[in-house]
């Protein structure tokens, strides 16, 4: 191969570096592949805002959705009577909230349906804001088992983002905390 053919041959390659990745990208775009966002709830499309939605505290004050102190809302939502089951995944999100460390502040939490009885409860509502959905706008995500809880996540702006259905894992919502509140 002459000098010359060995030195077009070095363009053609150096060109195909910026070229070929370019394409790649045109061609996925063009073919509607989007990629995952690896989000572990189920995003709320389009996303909602929740100002419409009245939650009256237990102390009679009505929810701020739109946050002064900029948190982001996880709104555990009960089902019928929270039971044994109810109170575990309550129980792991509070330490969810705990193992974000210092973004811990940056979460609120709010316990939305009757509140779970008991002393052993006691405690660990203490950490709550417990409320009722006074106009029923949060039923269609309200688990249909009686001892169920499902978990919206709210951006620190009142916009609901996403779900985490009844039986959801604790360890992905902690993730997606993480994501958020860095």
């Amino acid at each position: 191969m002459s000098s010359r053919n060995r030195k077009r041959m070095q363009l053609v390659l150096i060109a195909s570096f910026f070229l070929v990745p370019m394409l790649l990208a045109g061609v996925l775009t063009f073919s509607g592949w989007v990629p995952d966002a690896r989000s572990y709830g189920q995003g709320i499309v389009p996303e909602r805002s929740m100002e419409k939605v009245d939650v009256m505290l237990a102390d009679g004050s009505r929810l701020n959705w739109i946050d002064p102190d900029w948190r982001w809302s996880v709104v555990a939502l009960g089902g019928g009577h929270c039971a044994d089951a109810c109170i575990r995944q309550l129980d792991m999100l509070h330490r969810v909230r705990v193992s974000l460390n210092q973004n811990a502040s940056r979460v609120r939490l709010v316990y939305v349906g009757k509140p779970p009885q008991g002393a052993e409860t006691e405690t660990l509502m203490k950490v709550w804001q417990v409320g009722s959905d006074t106009n029923h706008a949060l039923t269609e995500w309200t688990p249909k088992r009686e001892d169920g809880l499902a978990v919206l996540l709210v951006k620190p702006d009142g916009t609901a983002l996403t779900w985490y259905a009844d039986g959801f894992d604790a360890a992905g919502v902690r993730k997606d905390l993480a994501k958020v509140t860095k």
